[in-house]
């Protein structure tokens, strides 16, 4: 082959190399386009090992839903359409949580209502929303294999919207309670109940955020002693959710469905839950003692802004503001905390926002003592403060149905299990009676006229004492009342000693009313 020849050959050679090479780098780069014979829809199928994750986290969901939609029911409440109620307040909140609560309010309602719950333990007892039960008289469970049960109300608690209920039963269904302080923004959750109807209903999402409290979520409640302290979850969640259970991807229960943020009342992306730790140490007050002993160290406390960081010398804005104590025997103001001081620390642990103290804080009994660091204008102080108890009235509990709703009402106060409202003799009420100084108790305004009391005890009597259950107890304040009637179960006789100004005399008297009876 001459020379010629062979420079032509290595030409022809070069030029092939470069013209697929200019074909991998084009086609590489996006910059080649499919011609009309090329099929569009030639795009590589998934390889089995790419389907498999897929395939493994809808199992995942399906083994999740088998395994705990058999622990959720349906919960229907049905009220006495002559029955008076008085409502837990709530002030006005994010758009749509105050339309949420609409189903359950008495003033724009029927005397129906349909929620969900979850069964924690075998023999029946059963996690739910307080607005769920709340002024209704009679309850209905039913489970996922159509069984239906009557339930009573175990106790309830406004300030945390929690409740517990219970049916008679065996071998029931259980559902695993997690531990919702190890949940992270951004994991998968499901949530079971009985939306707007469609029973058992399964939904997904993740943890939106974590710790959501009482400035963003105002229309939730407004007792001072509130905690709010909410799990968000874009899981949709609708009216007859309530209640239900909020599940982590292993299957435990991390929340309790309870509200949504809408413009519509409906779902929207913004559900909201009650951290299961709180709900489960609510429960185990109610079961075990018919009430929440719900420990405070009496201040009132607010966010930190950026202006009360710079005063108390903090570089972060972060930590509660003490604005004020919440009576003159609060724990705080005896440990020596002031209006003004920033609190960054309880037992140690640093605090970010309100809901984070509430948090440490309901994790103690009343009469422990915590270690409390603060900011004062830029110094450090530690304070050993002794926790207190929450008033009684502001936590509501009962042992059956006729539970009491004890919510505060511009001071009024209601007893389901009785029949009747009182509020504490106030001193316009002892000047317009002319009352002495030592006649105390709580005053009745209101009679149910389909309760026990009706016929037994009318509007002012004055109750001083409870004779019955012994010991003798004196009623100088509406705590007094509620104490032992948060113990009464239906079908227990209480004995109330009281006095009417508006009869001459004013002479005592011995009232026995059957609790219950009148239902």
């Amino acid at each position: 082959m001459s020379s010629r020849t062979l420079a032509r050959a290595r030409f022809g050679v070069a030029v092939a190399i470069a013209f697929a090479s200019g074909i991998v780098f084009a086609s590489g780069f996006d910059l080649t386009r499919f011609g009309y014979a090329q099929s569009r829809s030639t795009a590589a199928k998934p390889t089995v090992q790419e389907v498999k994750p897929i395939a493994d986290a809808s199992n995942a969901f399906v083994s999740i839903a088998e395994h705990v939609t058999p622990a959720v029911v349906s919960i229907q409440a049905e009220r006495d359409a002559k029955q008076k109620v008085q409502r837990s307040p709530r002030r006005n909140g994010p758009p749509g949580l105050e339309d949420f609560f609409q189903q359950f309010d008495p003033r724009s309602a029927p005397a129906e209502a349909s929620g969900s719950g979850f069964i924690v333990s075998k023999d029946g007892y059963i996690l739910t929303n307080n607005h769920v039960v709340e002024d209704f008289d009679r309850l209905n469970v039913t489970l996922t294999d159509h069984r239906v049960f009557k339930a009573k109300v175990v106790g309830r608690d406004p300030t945390t919207d929690v409740a517990v209920i219970k049916i008679d039963g065996k071998d029931l269904p259980t559902a695993t309670l997690g531990n919702d302080e190890t949940a992270r923004v951004g994991e998968w959750v499901l949530a079971i109940g009985n939306p707007l109807g469609l029973d058992f209903t399964v939904t997904a999402g993740i943890v939106s955020a974590k710790g959501r409290g009482s400035q963003e979520l105002q229309g939730l409640n407004r007792d001072a002693y509130a905690i709010t302290d909410f799990i968000q979850t874009d899981a949709a969640i609708n009216p007859g959710n309530s209640g239900g259970p909020l599940v982590n991807a292993r299957g435990e229960v991390i929340g309790i469905n309870s509200a949504i943020a809408s413009q519509t009342g409906y779902y929207s992306g913004y559900g909201f839950a009650i951290p299961i730790t709180l709900a489960k140490q609510v429960m185990d007050d109610l079961v075990e003692h018919g009430r929440v002993r719900r420990a405070v160290i009496g201040v009132q406390i607010s966010p930190v802004s950026p202006e009360d960081a710079t005063v108390a010398g903090l570089k972060d804005i972060a930590g509660v503001l003490v604005g004020g104590y919440s009576d003159d025997n609060s724990p705080a103001r005896t440990a020596g905390l002031e209006a003004g001081d920033v609190i960054v620390a309880a037992d140690g642990k640093p605090i970010d926002r309100v809901s984070t103290l509430q948090r440490i804080i309901r994790g103690h009994e009343p009469g422990e003592t915590v270690t409390v660091d603060v900011m004062r204008y830029g110094t450090k102080k530690t304070f050993k403060v002794k926790l207190a108890e929450a008033p009684t009235n502001t936590a509501v509990a009962s042992r059956d149905n006729d539970d009491d709703n004890a919510s505060a009402n511009g001071g009024v106060t209601s007893y389901d299990k009785i029949g009747v409202s009182v509020e504490a003799v106030t001193p316009e009420f002892r000047s317009a009676k002319r009352l002495a100084s030592d006649r105390d108790g709580v005053r009745v305004t209101d009679i149910d006229a389909a309760g026990p009391a009706r016929g037994r005890l009318f509007q002012n009597d004055v109750i001083t004492a409870v004779l019955f259950p012994t010991p003798r107890k004196e009623v100088k304040s509406v705590a007094d009342l509620q104490s032992v009637l948060s113990r009464a179960k239906d079908g227990d006789i209480v004995s109330l000693q009281v006095f009417n100004p508006d009869v001459q005399g004013a002479a005592t008297r011995v009232v026995n009313i059957r609790v219950g009876s009148g239902k």
